[in-house]
């Protein structure tokens, strides 16, 4: 009997093994969307005329996002270091982001309660004491940080916002907001209504 119990387990071991990769079990944390950015005909042809494109350094782009998510839904994926909108018909526009460093990232959902173009910039107390020889007020402009346009979260100090450092998309270096480029943060303005739902995953 412990010979034949032997046997079987080695061959389940062999079967496990010899499985596509997609076909095991996988030890993941439960995700309420699915991107798909293959490289299909579908997704190519979506990118044209659609907002795709882009000059920063990762370009956005439409792929397939099946979610329950409705369409205008931002919604954030802090540990990607990317950004969706959800559009009709299963599909989301994609873009880089910069992301809070350590012990600045967060989660949670809000609304879009407010859009400025070119913000004038005034940090707040906690960054003062972090940074004294930062400014206490500063209009808007190319040299400011928060860039062409800015997008509120809730009442929270956090925005979405462009960026007078492109270079900076896709790495973590803010203090809790997520940075986008000029250019990319200016389509997403034009997109996004107040009122918006705000997903940042963390």
């Amino acid at each position: 009997m412990k010979r034949f119990f032997a046997a079987l387990s080695v061959a389940v071991a062999v079967v496990a093994v010899a499985l596509p990769a997609e076909a095991r079990p996988r030890n993941q944390a439960a995700q309420d969307f699915v991107v798909d950015d293959s490289p299909s005909f579908s997704n190519f042809f979506s990118n044209f005329g659609s907002g795709g494109g882009g000059s920063g350094p990762i370009p956005r782009q439409t792929v397939g996002f099946q979610s329950n998510y409705a369409p205008g839904t931002i919604v954030v994926n802090t540990a990607e270091r990317r950004l969706y909108l959800v559009q009709p018909g299963g599909s989301a526009l994609r873009y880089g982001i910069g992301v809070g460093r350590d012990g600045f990232r967060w989660g949670g959902v809000h609304r879009v309660t407010a859009k400025k173009e070119w913000p004038s910039w005034t940090p707040p107390a906690q960054m003062l004491r972090r940074r004294p020889d930062l400014p206490r007020h500063m209009e808007g402009g190319p040299d400011n940080p928060l860039g062409a346009r800015a997008i509120y979260l809730g009442s929270t100090l956090y925005r979405i916002h462009g960026s007078n450092e492109p270079e900076t998309i896709g790495q973590a270096v803010s203090s809790g907001c997520f940075r986008m480029t000029n250019e990319d943060v200016t389509d997403l303005y034009n997109r996004v209504a107040v009122g918006a739902t705000v997903i940042v995953k963390n």
